[in-house]
């Protein structure tokens, strides 16, 4: 028996030193042996950390704990431990090592389901801060805060925890996405403000608040301008349309920012008018801004009209667009029209329209044909068989750039 596994039992040195391919595994590098434990989940991670001596010292590195995704449903099971026990242990002893922390939750049905979601991520927060967890990313995602099911109580004491931890244990962060929280105006601006106030320890330079407020005129609040100039180092910032407003354009200027993303949902509001200067100063004190939009089911030609101005530095564009039997709509305008201002921009354009009773195919093949910078395009439509054959001739024949088409096949007519 060799010197190293002489507190072993039988079967763990034959499967660490005394077989060949135990001896392989044991004169592995830390290196290969961290990448090997990198990709296991916990339960295989505990059942190596017990096999000798020298692999538990290898998973006591920090770059394994580094990362941590959790999943919370608040939902009870009698074969694995409860999610509070999970997250306070793993802060406890592993959160001097964490870096980045994404969680994600199954929005609760019923306040019970609502309390054990809130005892969990409050419980794991306070830990982080305990611990001084160097924390440079978080992910919070889906809470949902505005179902029936969060309590008053649930979501104060929630939303609190939130704001303790960013007071007190956020001054490494520099990503903070905080998408689908759904959260009420008064308690988000609070959370903006404690966010804003750890500037002082930190730059945050990716920030996603899509989602973020549940409800109402948010665009008209001069209080989320006010909030978001103090991001100063912001680079990537993702919003909701209905947070935005010619006074946070101005906010912004001038700032590093790069990436500027706007999802503009149907069931949230989306009819302010913007001024198209705004707009333009925005991009002029920002050279290498680039904006994505995003828009879901907003199918009012004037509104879309509102929201496409032709200020926008625009590379990309996704649409959503099912025909509404209530309203006598073309996506013609949309195609002809509003699109073809981005000509010098755009660079991926993704379309998804049911055009069951409207032929596009002309139109599509005119805006492929005028986009000079188009890379990708990804078009979910009912087309005719020459229409991507001419589509495909554009990419072989007449744009170099453009080097990704993609079409829903089971769409296709003859």
């Amino acid at each position: 028996m060799d010197e190293d596994n002489s507190d072993l039992s039988d079967e763990e040195c034959w499967y660490c030193g005394n077989s060949e391919r135990g001896k392989d595994w044991g004169l592995l590098p830390d290196v290969c042996l961290r990448h090997i434990f990198w990709c296991l989940p916990d339960c295989d991670r505990i059942n190596a950390d017990m096999v000798c001596r020298h692999w538990h010292s290898v998973m006591r590195s920090p770059s394994l704990w580094r990362c941590r995704f959790f999943h919370f449903s608040g939902r009870l099971s009698k074969f694995r431990q409860s999610e509070y026990c999970c997250a306070v242990t793993y802060a406890r002893y592993l959160g001097v090592y964490l870096e980045r922390l994404e969680v994600c939750v199954s929005p609760p049905r019923r306040s019970l389901t609502g309390q054990r979601l809130q005892q969990t991520i409050s419980g794991l927060f306070s830990e982080l801060t305990r611990v001084r967890a160097p924390l440079r990313s978080l992910s919070l995602v889906r809470l949902d805060l505005d179902r029936p099911a969060w309590t008053l109580v649930l979501r104060n004491s929630l939303v609190n925890s939130v704001i303790d931890f960013l007071c007190k244990g956020s001054s490494k962060l520099t990503s903070v996405c905080l998408n689908g929280m759904r959260i009420n105006i008064q308690q988000g601006l609070e959370l903006l403000s404690a966010l804003s106030q750890a500037q002082r320890h930190s730059y945050i330079c990716s920030l996603d608040l899509v989602g973020f407020f549940s409800s109402g005129l948010v665009y008209s609040n001069s209080t989320i301008p006010s909030l978001l100039c103090h991001f100063h180092g912001l680079t990537n910032l993702s919003l909701s349309y209905s947070c935005l407003s010619d006074e946070l354009l101005m906010a912004l200027c001038p700032s590093p920012l790069q990436n500027f993303s706007l999802y503009c949902q149907l069931n949230e509001s989306h009819q302010q008018v913007l001024c198209g200067e705004s707009w333009a100063a925005l991009a002029s004190s920002c050279p290498d801004l680039k904006v994505k939009l995003t828009v879901d089911q907003v199918i009012n030609t004037d509104r879309l009209a509102r929201i496409l101005q032709r200020q926008i530095p625009l590379i990309e564009y996704c649409m959503t667009a099912f025909y509404s039997p209530d309203e006598d709509w073309s996506a013609k305008t949309v195609l002809c029209h509003l699109l073809p201002q981005y000509r010098r921009s755009l660079q991926y354009l993704a379309l998804d329209l049911s055009n069951c009773n409207e032929s596009l195919d002309e139109e599509l093949l005119g805006l492929a044909k005028v986009c000079e910078r188009l890379e990708q395009l990804r078009i979910w439509a009912f087309l005719e068989i020459g229409t991507v054959k001419e589509l495909l001739n554009i990419r072989l024949r007449q744009r170099s750039l453009l080097n990704k088409i993609r079409v829903r096949k089971t769409n296709i007519t003859g």
